[in-house]
């Protein structure tokens, strides 16, 4: 069984109340003594999980006054940027170019490793271009290598004439070395064949369309372009609806026609029947018409004379991009020699608003290169932090041993734990906190929190508290360091310790016994952990709102104006020994 170092978790407001056990407005812990537990929070509910987080995950609103989760935040995108090169993408490139890095940055399709660009140098065809007389120089070209696995383009027979732009050009090669049109280049192409018109241009080009390998890309373009050209034709729509049993859904003006529907007034037209065009399916490789190939022959005969590890894995091929330019079923790779290389997928920066009030909790700079935030209310600059420590009481017979971090709990012996709060604000706080008497679950523990009210000072200058220093001789801090921890006595209703901007109280907990009948229960995961759920309920006085003041209500802007902050948190003390 592995120790387990005791923890903090806090619950967010957001999670669904009735589910979780807990009243909808949870001001207090407990209302009576009989609803105590039913009112407490369960760590253990199933969806308890997504509602309970550490402090450094949860942010703050100021306006609301709410802790506000990674679940319940508004994300909104910033930037788009490459992970490898830095470079900022704008949002409107992202239409025409995708979501991935246009540049030189690649992965590797078989360990996602980053490639680098390396110069093959060729040997001349002719020997005489080596003689001195002679002026000549090989022809250089250049290839993708991955420096962890070793894995080049060459073993797919892609090379480049160019160490830059390799995504442009590895755009026009397919596997093998062999040419393909690009997407603007289509486009010039079949504008120069609208030029010359006649059907005879049409058909060279449909048979010269077919005749090629068409990939996904090539075909989508096709469609692309084919179906556009009908919505844009005027004589395949009509002026209004033949009848309400026969809407005309399958037209492709069905848009118009609903508009008609409320200015033409030819609802209950007859002759409208009749002038309803359908659109047609594309007939033609020129029009995007792709028959499929079922044949696979081929590829299970190299199956057959394959490895297993030359087949790709399923990652492999979901990382690959839509335009392969393979001719096989659907343009899914089958191998390792089909895999082409992977480029980077685009990252953003996010910024994030309150789901309530719509305001900024977190902005990130827009620079790519740096890592620093303009906005960034994390809830660790507004609530206390909670810190646990174990501790143990010297006995009759002498001091006791050491606490160590991560100790099983004796089940029905008695323990003590420290929990130390500490105040980021410059205000001065008071903390009520609530603990039901037994935790909730098959094996209850007894709780008891000895000090539930206190006040924990402001957060002020360090050199202040030097100052105070001689101020402080009857606090528990003062008292540690003249004596042992010997001469200290847990006492109800009173702090352990008190520090600058910090308190210490003592929790009583009496862990409960694991015993199983053999044979019928069996322990469930983690239910040998001790968890508390605790309520927490802070308040302090800030300065007025400098709103109220310039609206002119009346309201001095030096008054302090009350506010608080009511949470549950989770607290994990450890295991508790079984037997």
């Amino acid at each position: 069984m592995a120790p387990l170092n005791p923890y903090t978790y806090i619950q967010c407001p957001c999670s669904d109340s009735a589910s979780l056990g807990r009243p909808s407005d949870a001001t207090s812990p407990t209302s009576a003594d009989g609803d105590e537990e039913d009112n407490a929070f369960d760590p253990r509910a199933p969806r308890a999980n997504f509602s309970l987080y550490p402090l450094e995950y949860l942010l703050y609103c100021e306006d609301c006054h709410q802790i506000r989760c990674p679940r319940c935040i508004t994300e909104e995108i910033a930037t788009y940027f490459c992970p490898s090169c830095l470079f900022e993408v704008p949002s409107s490139n992202l239409k025409s170019e995708g979501n991935r890095c246009t540049r030189s940055c690649f992965q590797c399709p078989i360990c996602i490793g980053p490639l680098s660009v390396t110069s093959i140098e060729a040997p001349p065809s002719d020997p005489s271009l080596l003689a001195p007389d002679r002026a000549g120089t090989p022809h250089t070209t250049y290839s993708l290598i991955c420096s962890y696995c070793s894995w080049s383009s060459t073993e797919i027979g892609i090379q480049f004439d160019k160490p830059n732009s390799i995504h442009a050009q590895l755009a026009k090669i397919r596997n093998g070395g062999a040419s393909r049109l690009t997407a603007k280049e289509r486009k010039e192409r079949r504008k120069e064949l609208s030029h010359r018109g006649g059907e005879a241009a049409l058909a060279a080009s449909s048979e010269a369309a077919a005749g090629q390998d068409m990939d996904l890309e090539t075909q989508f373009a096709n469609l692309k372009l084919f179906y556009n050209s009908q919505l844009a034709d005027p004589n395949a729509g009509d002026n209004g609806f033949s009848s309400l049993g026969d809407l005309g859904f399958s037209s492709p003006s069905s848009l118009s026609r609903i508009m008609n529907l409320y200015t033409g007034g030819k609802l209950h037209d007859p002759r409208a029947k009749s002038k309803l065009g359908a659109m047609r399916e594309a007939i033609t490789a020129d029009e995007g018409l792709l028959e499929t190939d079922l044949d696979e022959s081929s590829l299970i005969i190299q199956l057959h004379q394959s490895d297993f590890l030359d087949t790709a894995s399923s990652t492999q091929i979901c990382s690959q991009p839509p335009n392969l330019g393979e001719t096989h079923l659907y343009g899914a790779a089958r191998f390792n020699s089909s895999l082409r290389p992977v480029p980077y997928l685009l990252r953003t920066k996010r910024s994030k608003r309150c789901p309530v009030c719509r305001h900024i909790i977190s902005k990130p700079e827009a620079k790519v290169q740096t890592t620093r935030f303009r906005i960034r209310l994390v809830a660790g600059s507004y609530i206390p932090s909670i810190t646990i420590r174990r501790l143990n009481l010297p006995g009759p017979n002498g001091p006791a041993a050491p606490a160590i971090l991560g100790d099983l709990l004796e089940p029905l012996k008695p323990v003590h734990f420290v929990l130390t709060f500490k105040n980021p604000i410059f205000e001065s706080l008071k903390v009520t906190l609530g603990a039901p008497a037994k935790t909730p679950g098959r094996f209850p523990s007894k709780v008891t929190v000895l000090c539930p009210q206190f006040d924990i000072d402001a957060n002020t200058d360090v050199w202040d508290e030097a100052l105070k220093e001689n101020d402080r001789e009857s606090s528990g801090r003062s008292r540690r360091r003249a004596g042992t921890e010997s001469q200290f006595q847990v006492e109800v209703g009173k702090i352990w310790e008190r520090g600058r901007n910090w308190v210490s109280i003592i929790v009583e907990v009496v862990p409960a016994s694991l015993k199983l009948e053999p044979g019928r229960d069996v322990l469930k995961q983690d239910e040998d952990v001790l968890e508390i759920p605790m309520f927490v309920r802070i308040e302090w006085e800030a300065e007025g709102g400098g709103d109220d003041a310039a609206s002119g209500t009346g309201r001095d802007k030096d008054q302090k104006e009350k506010k608080e902050l009511a949470y549950w948190c989770v607290l994990g003390l450890g295991r508790i020994k079984q037997g």
